[in-house]
């Protein structure tokens, strides 16, 4: 039955995602105010000065972004067979914390090196709508859990 909880955090970790693919997820300002660094799904951009700039390509992101999305999307669908959507769940959780891992990556790691390391950034709501996408595959594995151990349970009964 689709009106059930985990369709609403199955589609929510979908919306999370988009809002993860449309908006800056990380940005970094120097003190000195002449380089900046932001971290879209696309691209690492660099800002060295009013000419210069630097952009790595980091479409990876937009992938594992759409892979998820596509799962949790396919999973919707899947209300039939809770032990397939709670799988489903699980992969998504795995591909999710690759993302995130990368994300760190990026911003900790490689634009550490690039000016002001002291300064750690700021992160956008691109950044909060994979933490919200994030949640919400948890709790769906929770309530498609909680389905399956009800029917199971009512199956004992009879």
């Amino acid at each position: 039955m689709l009106q059930r909880i985990q369709t609403i955090f199955l589609a929510m970790v979908v919306i999370g995602m988009g809002i993860f693919l449309a908006f800056p997820i990380w940005s970094k300002v120097a003190l000195a105010g002449g380089q900046s660094a932001d971290l879209t799904a696309l691209r690492l951009h660099h800002q060295i000065n009013e000419v210069q700039s630097n952009e790595q390509p980091v479409y990876y992101l937009v992938a594992l972004a759409i892979i998820t999305a596509g799962v949790a999307a396919y999973a919707i669908f899947q209300y039939k067979n809770r032990i397939l959507q709670s799988a489903l769940c699980a992969v998504n959780s795995i591909l999710m914390t690759v993302t995130m891992g990368l994300v760190i990556y990026f911003t900790f790691y490689k634009t550490a090196k690039l000016f002001d390391p002291e300064l750690t950034g700021k992160y956008d709501i691109g950044f909060y709508g994979l933490v919200g996408a994030m949640l919400a595959n948890v709790f769906a594995n929770r309530f498609i859990r909680k389905d399956e151990r009800e029917v199971q349970q009512s199956k004992r009964f009879r």
